[in-house]
């Protein structure tokens, strides 16, 4: 049995959740994945898979040798990447993961021209505003905002963005428009609970400084809950640029106060800790971050 094609086949069973479409991926017929995976535990003595109602899942043994074998398919790739040249394609699978909002507004639209400059690859876009673990969900690359809680992450930020406080015309002509970040106490605003349940804010003018927390009736844990709670006119928010770029730029939602500034947000490309990046993953870090700085086109 050939180490590398057993690998390949147990990683593929493992990432498809069934023998018969592994089988399809790889071109043979369910048997032979069956059997080689039976050979694979053999030879290793341990088992690596047991059958359930739900399906197929990994022992802990299992999911070990999974982490372990992708890594080595990975990295055999990246070397015969590095033999053809830097100009080759590239091929196989890329899983990327990103907050559901940011994906659908600035990931998702741009993919038909990276896919089409690189026609061999496949790509799986996780769309997750948790801050999921990307050993276990077998994740090459995420891209999250803000600080990172977790500082063992190997991570490179790639965008900064400016944090508005933004509204309808609608809400603002109800209301009123703030003049001075202190208006804004007269104001209901939708709290984004994951940049934390603290509705207060630091503005900066200049060498001016001053706080004001803001008053809040609802508070959401998804981005694309604000973005509906602010169509609705249901107050301000404080949101990144990019949360809301195609309203900003069509006058549906108005930045306010744009004379003051809030304490910017990081956008970072994480990458699984203790792994080297791979050439995927990094092709497409660069291609997001050339077209958040304006020199890619949707």
């Amino acid at each position: 049995m050939d180490r590398m094609t057993a690998m390949e086949t147990f990683v593929r069973v493992v990432e498809s959740g069934s023998f018969s479409v592994a089988a399809r991926h790889l071109r043979v017929g369910q048997p032979a994945v069956s059997k080689t995976v039976a050979q694979l535990e053999d030879r290793l003595g341990v088992k690596l898979l047991t059958r359930s109602t739900r399906g197929l899942t990994t022992t802990e043994a299992g999911q070990s040798y999974y982490e372990r074998a992708k890594r080595a398919i990975e990295e055999a790739d990246e070397a015969d990447l590095a033999a053809r040249g830097a100009g080759t394609s590239l091929s196989g699978r890329l899983r990327v993961c990103a907050a559901v909002t940011f994906a659908s507004l600035h990931i998702i639209p741009r993919l038909p021209k990276f896919l089409a400059e690189h026609p061999d690859l496949e790509l799986e876009v996780v769309l997750d505003d948790r801050n999921i673990d990307l050993i276990q969900d077998g994740i090459d690359v995420a891209f999250r905002m803000g600080t990172l809680a977790d500082s063992a992450l190997t991570a490179r930020r790639i965008a900064r963005g400016r944090r508005l406080v933004v509204g309808t015309p609608a809400y603002l002509v109800r209301v009123g428009m703030p003049q001075v970040p202190g208006d804004l106490v007269g104001h209901q605003s939708i709290i984004y609970l994951q940049q934390g349940d603290d509705a207060a804010w630091t503005f900066r003018q200049g060498s001016a400084e001053t706080a004001v927390a803001m008053k809040s009736r609802l508070k959401v844990t998804a981005a694309e809950g604000v973005r509906a709670a602010v169509f609705a006119d249901l107050g301000l928010a404080v949101a990144s640029e990019w949360m809301f770029a195609p309203e900003l730029a069509s006058g549906r939602v108005l930045a306010v106060l744009t004379d003051w500034e809030l304490p910017p947000v990081d956008l970072s490309a994480v990458f699984p800790a203790g792994r080297i990046a791979t050439a995927k993953a990094r092709a497409f870090v660069a291609f997001l971050e050339e077209a958040l700085a304006g020199k890619a086109d949707i």
